[in-house]
């Protein structure tokens, strides 16, 4: 082997002198901007006019396409000159077949006529790359399977500074180009605004521009570690604020119970968000964990106490996740929410366990890093392929749920396996159509016939029947039952009724609101009360809706409809014509004084 191929293969570029890598590096990275650009601006082409019909037909195709265009050029342009160059080729292939993958099986999964990936596809797709290329640059700078942790986060977050500064100038250089076009554009030049309207020369350009703010920031070095350094030093700061703010919250639980945190409906996202950003300033305080790194007293401190409430706000989210699935199932949301809390588990106890452990501070921190690290590609890699697709593993749950009786057929959610669970869900559905269980077979024929989730049929007994079990109408004490052509019409005005599809039912009350002799109909949720007015072809619409903004907060719209405590004055505004045409009034008007003036 010549020394040149010696120096490519191993730890070089071909290149024999540094300036002459650096050049080869820059060819390389403006190549690869270049390019993704003209990819992106094809794949933009496939979707517009004569062209659409390609990215309709292989949506299989175009997804990966799409995925891979947008992602891998981040670790191609990073990853030149940082890996030798067998390893850059090798992990660069395995990279962008794994984005390849992740998306056409995306796409497989959904029910037939899916044309898009879906957006969590994208975030997770971009997280699990990220922390994975961040794996390998570092184990391969320092010629071993695991790396020191200073070589981890040294590569990380100089990465993620790049990052953002590279994004920044790609923003400006486009703010400038659009200042341009202005200045030209005034003076009766408009040749630089039809271009900026162009594909074919706004997305090469942005790639080329991406991609020389990626470089220039690269052989700054100094620079980069200088911006770092004071980022970091900066969000540590903001360690002391959370770590009071979840240690009030923690340490008030006791006092206030938990059914204000279940109540809100997200409480398992909130405390996840919680430790997530307590785990992120616990790192800007720590750093690479050097001796000659390490932050003030007070900080290490706040490290510490930080560090011990991962745990519990961990607990929590397990807690509240338990609750949920044990009382509605699993479904895509929780299952994933489950994947983020197991996480989160990691290190919630691996750093309890630096705090607590007696020796260098906090030095487990690093190994518990790593690991969830590794988790986490490994669980978002299992999550969007199918060794644990969320759709199928939630349909698998739900319907045995449905089997063994836990929840009753008029209850379950066939909505979900029709429209929110892919081809998974459609096959599941068609089983349960020829159930044995009557009930559940005809439910589930209902849900099967429906075209979309708010299809609507006035000679469709069968959409309205489905609709109508979902929402829940009770009339208040002495009120005539709710009149058959509302509830008829129940499948289109189910998306304004949302609110009455849970545990307790809207109270409905009878009234004449607009003085044409006929009883329209309010609607009350707890918050919210609803007019629906009927139209002459028999139509029901939602002609108003009123709130309890001005009254005092938890004010039960529902029970004072119910009560009778709900009446109705003068309109204090006459009705304005156009021609004979009605105008539209939007009364704008404050809360009332309490005492009249």
């Amino acid at each position: 082997m010549t020394t040149e191929a010696a120096n490519i293969l191993g730890t070089g570029w071909g290149g024999t002198t540094p300036d002459g890598d650096r050049r080869r590096i820059a060819i390389v990275r403006l190549t690869v901007g270049l390019l993704q650009g003209i990819v992106l601006y094809l794949l933009l082409r496939a979707t517009e006019g004569d062209s659409a019909s390609w990215s309709q037909r292989h949506p299989d195709l175009f997804a990966p396409s799409l995925l891979t265009a947008l992602f891998l050029p981040a670790v191609l342009l990073t990853g030149v000159g940082k890996l030798r160059l067998w390893v850059y080729v090798v992990w660069s292939l395995i990279a962008g077949a794994a984005l390849a993958f992740l998306a056409w099986h995306d796409i497989a999964r959904q029910a037939d006529g899916a044309r898009e990936a879906t957006f969590p596809l994208f975030v997770f797709a971009a997280a699990a790359l990220f922390i994975a290329h961040h794996l390998v640059v570092p184990a391969d700078r320092e010629r071993r399977l695991v790396a020191p942790f200073a070589a981890y986060f040294d590569a990380a977050w100089m990465a993620g500074v790049q990052g953002v500064l590279s994004v920044g100038f790609a923003g400006a250089f486009w703010l400038l180009l659009l200042l341009g076009a202005a200045l030209f554009k005034i003076i009766g030049l408009s040749f630089l605004s039809d271009l900026l309207e162009k594909g074919w020369f706004t997305l090469p350009l942005t790639g080329l521009a991406f991609a020389t703010a990626v470089h220039l920031t690269d052989v700054r070095d100094g620079l980069i570690r200088g911006v770092r350094t004071v980022a970091l030093m900066l969000l540590s700061w903001l360690l002391l604020v959370i770590t009071v703010l979840v240690g009030g919250f923690l340490a008030a639980l006791p006092f206030t119970g938990l059914g204000g945190l279940w109540q809100t409906g997200s409480a398992t996202a909130l405390v996840l968000s919680a430790a997530a950003a307590l785990i992120v300033l616990i790192n800007t305080a720590y750093q690479d964990g050097r001796p000659d790194h390490r932050p003030p007293v007070v900080l290490r401190y706040g490290v510490r106490v930080a560090s011990a409430l991962i745990a519990p706000l961990i607990a929590l989210a397990f807690w509240g996740l338990a609750l949920r699935i044990g009382q509605h199932g699993l479904t895509p949301d929780r299952i994933i929410a489950t994947a983020c809390a197991v996480i989160g588990a990691v290190h919630g106890l691996g750093y309890l366990f630096a705090a607590l452990r007696p020796g260098p501070w906090m030095k487990p921190l690093e190994p518990t890093n790593i690991l969830a690290a590794v988790l986490s590609v490994a669980v978002i890699l299992a999550l969007f392929s199918p060794i644990a697709d969320p759709a199928r593993l939630s349909v698998a749950d739900q319907v045995a749920r449905l089997e063994r009786g836990a929840v009753k057929p008029q209850d379950f959610d066939y909505e979900f396996l029709r429209f929110d669970s892919g081809k998974a869900g459609l096959a599941a559905l068609d089983r349960l159509t020829r159930s044995e269980n009557p009930q559940v077979a005809q439910y589930a024929r209902e849900a099967r016939a429906k075209t979309n989730r708010h299809a609507f049929d006035l000679g469709d007994p069968a959409v309205a029947a489905a609709t109508a079990r979902k929402v829940r109408l009770e009339p208040a004490p002495g009120q005539p039952p709710v009149p058959d052509s509302f509830t008829a019409q129940l499948g289109r005005l189910e998306p304004v009724l949302r609110g009455c599809a849970g545990a307790a039912p809207c109270r409905t009350r009878a009234l004449d609101l607009n003085g044409d002799g006929r009883d329209d109909l309010l609607v009350a949720t707890h918050g919210v009360i609803m007019a629906f007015i009927q139209e002459p072809d028999g139509r029901w619409f939602e002609h108003a809706r009123y709130s309890s903004a001005c009254f005092t907060p938890g004010t039960d719209l529902g029970a004072a409809l119910a009560e009778g405590r709900i009446g109705t004055r003068a309109a204090r505004l006459p009705d304005l014509t156009l021609n004979g045409a009605p105008l539209d009034a939007e009364v704008s008007t404050g809360c009332p004084s309490a005492t009249p003036r």
